[in-house]
């Protein structure tokens, strides 16, 4: 029994922000040059069963 009280109080604590502050996300870097990109494949041919 008391080790399951003492779980359960680690993973409130674990839960609460125990470890600090919150902190923000880094914004994201923007890609430089015109903004635009084409990714893909192209596959041309026959194909015999």
């Amino acid at each position: 029994m008391r080790s399951a009280l003492a779980l359960g109080l680690v993973a409130m604590l674990a839960a609460c922000g125990a470890d600090g502050p919150p902190t923000r996300p880094e914004p994201e870097q923007t890609p430089s040059g015109p903004g635009v990109s084409i990714h893909g494949t192209v596959k041309m041919g026959v194909a015999y069963p």
